[in-house]
């Protein structure tokens, strides 16, 4: 007993010394600061190595050809690949660059010349409406640089587009069929683009992504450097993500990709391995030729994009600005496919003849930040194999992990908590637990099932376009992924209290009580994911404080907009109890003039209102609120408000 007692003594001077000194570090060291990056993520790393070798030398069984056998060292097989991307992930991030400076330089540069490079903008659609395409070419047409044009590359032959294109001023370029899916559109744009004269730099947006008034005077200067072939900008969304929207998280949690794009693109582009991501990015036209157009043959031809260049000495120039927003994945099941489509693509581009792992020209760095990449979908299998493990034990006795449950106290709980503290400080906050791991979770099973797709039959699949704009009014419970959820949650729950009753010395039940407390957590939470709660606005706000004019009923009432769309205002006054709802009238806005609207509700001194704009107006409020939009979307993760916002969804639905 008092072994035992000193033993458990030992476990707390360790994991409360491994805290204390992931606080301290939290707190003493800067992101910006070179030498912190390295120490932080060198402390993390040796935790994570003390670990790996205990597992190896402490938790495998003996070889033998049955499952328990072979499930252990699958799972440490795959556990391995996962630490592998970790540990590479923190060397990437030892760095980290900015490009602001030089971008002021270029646009002051730009703002002086007498003669700018023109720009042809590419803009890539197939199904999406013009409540989405309005915005973008609105905006494109709204961009603040004196010499570009606009080419709407429709891939689906819409009249209703052309002659939408004609009526604002935008160039409208369609082709007879699909080949090759979106590299084949920007391919065709290409040449059409090519016959009127050829710019030699192209900016490409996606059909739902509206650039920033600033966009190109921010990016073209770039190239002054001769090494630079892209530039590229971040994705940033103004609409939740399924995982912030059904948690109740849209203001306090960030999305999924907040991390990759604002921490560990910037990283890569200081080893020069930033990669294209598919929109929001400028090119030149000359090294588009050079590799004989956008790439085709995989489903991901941004990624391609930039590993057909980097043999011939140019990089993508990572500049880490917001200069353009868009749509985020609205459904589940687009998110997913969408995930699933990234998975398969960075696959394919390992494997294609000139890749970065078959291909010349690459330095070993290269490849090198090529596998990182492809390490994160290949562990993704491993998500799905943490899920199992307990299941395992509870109804098979199939064990995991071999060995005391005490020393996972002493070598895996460290390690665990310096993973978390020093992904949460080197992302500022845009990863968290529990909310991070859902965004991997719903995901897992399609994205492996790409990968042992992808085992037998890596090329040949169709490009699949996620669907944006659909009615999300309504509440949708997706029954296969719910009812996977659900039972993994019930089973586990039915295992753990059946085994506390009937067996409660069992070896290693400590050790998976506390695995199955954590994964029941996780169960819960992609559950709620998969009950999609309604999306009644049309339209997302944005924050808009601003004095307006409301007239009704022959009266004029001087008004404070709070947030504002296209279709629809918040405004508040002190006179708000003399205007009923369902008053008909007109808002009067600096930017847009007169809009007809009707007065939908009256809350205090608060008035919702919906507007009926004319084409006229609603472009002024597009280029009012798309070419320099006010942040909707958090920004930093507040890790105590999600999580209460979790319990909230979890009780109170």
């Amino acid at each position: 007993m008092f072994a035992l007692f000193l033993e458990n003594q030992t476990l707390l001077v360790i994991n409360g010394g491994v805290l204390l000194a992931m606080v301290l570090l939290s707190m003493l060291c800067r992101q910006d600061r070179p030498a912190d990056r390295v120490l932080f993520g060198g402390v993390t790393a040796l935790l994570l190595a003390v670990y790996l070798t205990w597992r190896v030398r402490e938790t495998l069984p003996d070889w033998q050809m049955n499952f328990a056998s072979v499930w252990a060292h699958v799972f440490f097989a795959f556990e391995c690949m996962t630490l592998a991307y970790t540990l590479l992930s923190i060397v990437v991030l030892a760095r980290t660059s900015n490009h602001t400076p030089d971008a002021d330089a270029g646009e002051a540069a730009l703002r002086r010349a007498k003669q700018v490079p023109p720009v042809d903008i590419f803009i890539a659609t197939y199904n999406e409406g013009l409540d989405i395409l309005e915005k973008t070419i609105v905006s494109a047409l709204a961009i603040d640089y004196p010499d570009f044009r606009v080419w709407v590359l429709d891939d689906t032959r819409r009249d209703w587009l052309r002659e939408f294109c004609e009526r604002v001023g935008a160039h409208y370029v369609t082709r007879p069929d699909n080949a090759h899916a979106k590299a084949g559109n920007l391919n065709n744009g290409l040449r059409h683009s090519a016959a009127a004269g050829g710019a030699p730099y192209i900016l490409v947006l996606d059909a739902d992504f509206a650039p920033h008034r600033n966009i190109l005077l921010r990016t073209v200067g770039l190239f002054s450097d001769a090494r630079v072939g892209v530039v590229q900008t971040p994705q940033f969304y103004y609409n939740a993500d399924p995982i912030q929207y059904n948690l109740r998280a849209t203001e306090c949690w960030v999305d999924e990709q907040r991390a990759f794009f604002d921490v560990m693109q910037p990283a890569k582009d200081a080893w020069g391995a930033a990669f294209c991501i598919g929109t929001s990015f400028v090119v030149r036209r000359d090294l588009i030729d050079l590799i004989g157009g956008f790439p085709t043959g995989t489903v991901t031809e941004d990624i391609h994009l930039t590993y057909r260049l980097l043999p011939h000495g140019y990089i993508t120039r990572w500049l880490n600005e917001r200069l353009s927003v868009g749509l985020s994945a609205e459904g589940l099941p687009e998110y997913i496919s969408q995930r699933s489509r990234w998975g398969l693509g960075t696959i394919q581009v390992a494997l294609t003849a000139d890749g970065p792992l078959r291909g010349r020209g690459y330095t070993g760095m290269q490849r090198l930040h090529y596998v990182h990449g492809l390490l994160h979908w290949l562990s993704r299998p491993f998500t799905l194999m943490l899920l199992a493990g307990p299941l395992l034990y509870w109804y098979l006795g199939v064990s995991t992990l071999y060995g005391e449950p005490l020393q996972f106290l002493a070598y895996g709980l460290p390690a665990l908590v310096a993973y978390w503290a020093y992904s949460i400080w080197i992302t500022g906050q845009r990863a968290l637990p529990i909310f991070t791991e859902v965004t991997q979770i719903v995901a897992a099973l399609a994205v492996t099932a790409s990968l042992v797709s992808a085992m037998f039959k890596p090329f040949g699949r169709p490009f699949k376009v996620t669907n944006k704009g659909l009615d999300r009014s309504k509440l949708v419970i997706h029954g296969k992924f719910a009812a996977l959820y659900a039972g993994l949650l019930g089973f586990s729950a039915l295992g753990l209290g059946r085994a506390l009753v009937v067996d409660p010395d069992a070896q290693g039940l400590a050790f998976n009580t506390i695995w199955t407390g954590v994964a029941l957590m996780l169960y819960l939470a992609s559950l709620l994911v998969c009950v999609e709660l309604p999306r009644p606005r049309k339209e997302e706000r944005f924050p808009h404080r601003a004095a307006a004019l409301l007239r009704v009923d022959g009266k004029e009432y001087r008004v404070t907009t709070r947030d504002l769309s296209c279709n629809g205002v918040a405004v508040t006054t002190p006179l708000a109890p003399a205007i009923p709802a369902g008053t008909e009238g007109a808002l009067w806005l600096a930017q847009a003039g007169w809009i007809p609207c009707r007065v939908v509700r009256r809350d205090g001194q608060l008035l919702g209102i919906a507007l009926n704009a004319g084409m006229a107006a609603r472009h002024a409020l597009i280029r009012l609120l798309f070419t320099d939009p006010a942040h909707n979307i958090a920004r930093q993760g507040q890790p105590k408000l999600a999580l209460s916002r979790f319990v909230r969804r979890a009780l109170l639905g």
